[in-house]
C-alpha cells in the first residue's frame, strides 16, 4: 500500500504506518514545519526505514506522481477553518476505493466522579485556551459530520480514553498534565490561568492525591477516529 500522512511532524504515524505496509509498502509524510520534518527525517534514518519520505507544504495543494491507497491524519483537522474543505482535496489523492482515516481529539468527555475540582479545573484551563487559539476542541465527535459535508461516505468511528480511579488513574491525570505543562504560556497568554495558579510541577501529584482521597473516577480525552471508502 501507498499511504499519504497528513500533518506528519516528527514521524510519529508514518513510522506506525510503515510498519502496517511493510517494505513493500511506501508511506510519504507531508508538513509545513520544516523543524518537524527534519526531526522526522532523522528519525527515519535511525530506524533506516527506506520506505518512508518526509516533504515540505500543504497537501492539498500538492501534486504527487501517482495515487495513494490511503490517507491519514492525526491531530490535524482541528486546527483548520475548512475541515470539510480539506478532506474533499485530500480524497483526490485516492485511488478509487482507497481509504481515508483521520483521528481527532475531543475534550467535551472529560470528567471526574465523584469530583476532583482539581482534575476539572485544569481540563477547563486546557479547553478554554484551545478555543482561544482558534482550533477545534472537539472536533473528533464532528469527524462524521465532517466526513460528509467533504462529500465522502458516512465514517466508521471508534472511541477510546484513558481512565482510572483512584490510586490507578495516574495514567489519565498525566495526560491532561502534560497538554497543561506545554499549553502554560498559551494560558497566561490568554489571561485563562497564571503559572502559579496551575503549579505545573506538581499539577500531576496533586490531582492524583485529589482523586484518591476522594475515590474519583478520572476519565480523559476522548480519542476518536474515523474512516470511510471513496
Amino acid at each position: 500500500m501507498r499511504v499519504l500522512d497528513v500533518g506528519s511532524g516528527a514521524g510519529d504515524v508514518a513510522f506506525l504506518a510503515a510498519e502496517l505496509v511493510g517494505s513493500a509498502g511506501e508511506v510519504v509524510g507531508v508538513d509545513r514545519s520544516p523543524v518537524a520534518l527534519a526531526s522526522a527525517r532523522e528519525r527515519a534514518a535511525a530506524r533506516s526505514l527506506r520506505n518512508v519520505s518526509f516533504h515540505e507544504g500543504d497537501p492539498t495543494a500538492m501534486t504527487f506522481e501517482r495515487p495513494f491507497d490511503a490517507v491519514v491524519g492525526r491531530y490535524v483537522l482541528q486546527f483548520q477553518q475548512d475541515p470539510a474543505g480539506m478532506l474533499r482535496r485530500l480524497a483526490a489523492h485516492l485511488r478509487p476505493g482507497g481509504t481515508i482515516v483521520f483521528h481527532e481529539l475531543d475534550w467535551d468527555g472529560v470528567r471526574s466522579a465523584p469530583p476532583a475540582p482539581t482534575y476539572d479545573r485544569c481540563c477547563r484551563w486546557i479547553g478554554e485556551v484551545i478555543r482561544a487559539s482558534g482550533a477545534d476542541n472537539s472536533m473528533g465527535a464532528k469527524l462524521g459530520s465532517v466526513f460528509v459535508a467533504a462529500g465522502l461516505q458516512v465514517p466508521t468511528m471508534r472511541l477510546q480514553a484513558v481512565l482510572g480511579s483512584g490510586v490507578n488513574c495516574a495514567d489519565a491525570v498525566q495526560l491532561a498534565a502534560s497538554v497543561a505543562r506545554t499549553l502554560l504560556p498559551a494560558m497566561e497568554q490568554f489571561g485563562v490561568a497564571t503559572a502559579a495558579e496551575v503549579g505545573v510541577d506538581t499539577l500531576a501529584e496533586r490531582m492524583v492525591a485529589e482523586a484518591v482521597a476522594n475515590g474519583s473516577a478520572i476519565i480523559a480525552r476522548s480519542e476518536i477516529g474515523a474512516w470511510s471508502r471513496v
